[in-house]
């Protein structure tokens, strides 16, 4: 018998205002998708080749669309999927200290060829002395706090196989001087001063990593350290869900970053279809693309930067490029879009268009979704 992949998966009815549960059936050996209503006890899609999901989607926690259904995968559906998908993936957190927010992008590359996926990610001024306090009689403690205090920190859950090992590996011994000698290429060799501007922090057990997680992305009450956003000269940019799962976030942020842009807020959102068609409103009836652009919006994750500036809305939209990336790669091949969209939808990223629009798009994110 061919192996087949099981989760119990969650889709909001927005028709019905009610949250319907099937069993989400993957096929690995042809891509083939099937769905069972588990409250009618019926099938509710037949086996059928959906090339849009892909095994590494697979795990719990995930959102996936099948067929414009955005699916939230709450738990294996059987011991089978359980034990082959799930046994060695691990959540951990890290944290880019202030030091070196600037090279996010070249952090984000290097988490992408290690294999490991960005799930959740969020700028924010750092309550460290909280974060650390169980190294409050170290003698190192007082500096620790002083510095990863003195800017905007950026905590990601990365999720992959053996995911706290492979992160702290990536980073390199605690002494960035000690990183050089014998880990050259680790992430501290390459952009740290010592063994406090030391690039970033990683949780070092299962244990550690949800306590930590928990400190700056809490599941229960309450809402985590605040965002950066400043929502004055400012426009907005997503990263498309598209762009995201190609591994293209580092790239794009590093381009952004030696453009010359600053990147003063920078959050990762699960975007619900409602939402999505209220943020495009005023594409409604004017572009044609405005239902694909919404399902596009709300595939997956997507990575929402605040870009801050004087008459930043203009000279970053240019800098996206024309919508098309076809258009964009004849006119404007250094763009954006020309060099990292495939086509009108995804194109890679979406900008502020209109000047007047810039904070109230980034509050729409910062303030109301992140509220």
């Amino acid at each position: 018998s061919e192996d087949r992949y099981a989760f119990l998966a969650e889709w909001y009815d927005p028709t019905a205002a009610l949250l319907r549960r099937y069993q989400l059936f993957y096929y690995p050996k042809d891509g083939s998708v099937e769905m069972f209503d588990v409250k009618n006890q019926r099938i509710f899609l037949r086996r059928t080749k959906y090339e849009d999901l892909h095994q590494e989607d697979l795990f719990i926690g995930n959102r996936v669309n099948v067929f414009s259904r955005q699916l939230n995968l709450i738990e294996y559906g059987d011991q089978y999927t359980a034990n082959k998908l799930g046994s060695k993936k691990e959540r951990t957190l890290a944290v880019v200290k202030p030091d070196v927010v600037t090279k996010i992008g070249d952090v984000l590359e290097l988490i992408y060829s290690s294999n490991l996926i960005v799930t959740k990610a969020k700028m924010t001024k750092s309550q460290a002395a909280d974060f650390y306090m169980e190294h409050q009689t170290k003698p190192f403690f007082n500096n620790l706090v002083q510095f990863v205090s003195s800017g905007p920190v950026v905590a990601m859950e990365l999720m992959g196989d053996e995911a706290i090992s492979i992160w702290r590996r990536l980073l390199g011994p605690a002494d960035s001087a000690v990183a050089r000698r014998e880990a050259p290429q680790s992430v501290r060799a390459q952009f740290g001063t010592d063994g406090i501007k030391n690039v970033g922090h990683g949780s070092d057990s299962l244990a550690a990593a949800a306590r930590e997680l928990e400190f700056f992305f809490p599941s229960k009450i309450g809402h985590g350290p605040s965002n950066t956003a400043i929502f004055t000269d400012c426009t907005c940019c997503i990263i498309k869900p598209h762009a995201i799962s190609e591994g293209l976030t580092g790239k794009i942020v590093n381009s952004i970053s030696s453009a010359g842009f600053e990147i003063s807020a920078l959050q990762m959102f699960n975007v619900d279809r409602a939402n999505a068609e209220e943020f495009y409103e005023v594409y409604k009836g004017v572009v044609t693309e405005y239902p694909s652009m919404v399902t596009e919006l709300c595939s997956g994750p997507c990575m929402v930067l605040e870009i801050h500036g004087t008459d930043t809305p203009k000279s970053f939209r240019e800098f996206c490029g024309p919508a098309d990336p076809e258009i964009a790669r004849h006119l404007r091949p250094t763009t954006l879009r020309a060099l990292y969209g495939k086509d009108k939808v995804k194109n890679a990223v979406h900008c502020t268009d209109l000047a007047e629009d810039g904070v109230l798009e980034v509050q729409y994110f910062f303030k109301i979704l992140d509220g």
